[in-house]
């Protein structure tokens, strides 16, 4: 919510984590806690003083949806064990598990799929039947609806 909010606005302009925690009712802790993680990672610069907060410091279109999952969240894992092939797992079950191998080839897809998606292209959302969400928001939707 704070980058699909921060992209529409003027470049340059910051944001702070109270200005999208009331527009969207959103936790504070949360939001400034992901804001923080975003900056830190360097998708975000953050400016400090009275007027601070958070500019886009990347082009979203180059940032994968995996990355920003990463960011946030942590390594994408469906279940522990859809790990490496070579790194330890913590599971009783793990010696007799026979979905183990198919469980890291569904991991391993969910990763390829995420990491096709774009920031940029998720914000910007386009139907071909409907438009874009701004378009269907300003009421501009396409004449064929």
């Amino acid at each position: 919510m704070a980058l699909k909010h921060m992209a529409e606005r003027p470049s340059g302009r910051v944001t702070s984590a109270k200005e999208i925690v009331d527009l969207t009712g959103a936790p504070f802790d949360a939001t400034a806690r992901v804001m923080q993680l975003m900056a830190q990672a360097g998708l975000l610069k953050s400016e400090q003083g009275a007027y601070g907060g958070y500019k886009i410091k990347k082009d979203l279109n180059q940032v994968s949806l995996k990355d920003l999952l990463e960011v946030i969240q942590g390594r994408i894992e469906v279940v522990k064990c859809a790990c490496e092939p070579n790194e330890e797992v913590d599971c009783s079950l793990l010696a007799s598990c026979n979905i183990q191998m198919p469980m890291r080839e569904f991991n391993q897809q969910l990763q390829d799929f995420y990491s096709q998606l774009s920031v940029g292209q998720l914000l910007k959302v386009q139907t071909p039947a409907l438009g874009s969400v701004d378009e269907l928001r300003e009421g501009k939707q396409d004449e064929r609806i």
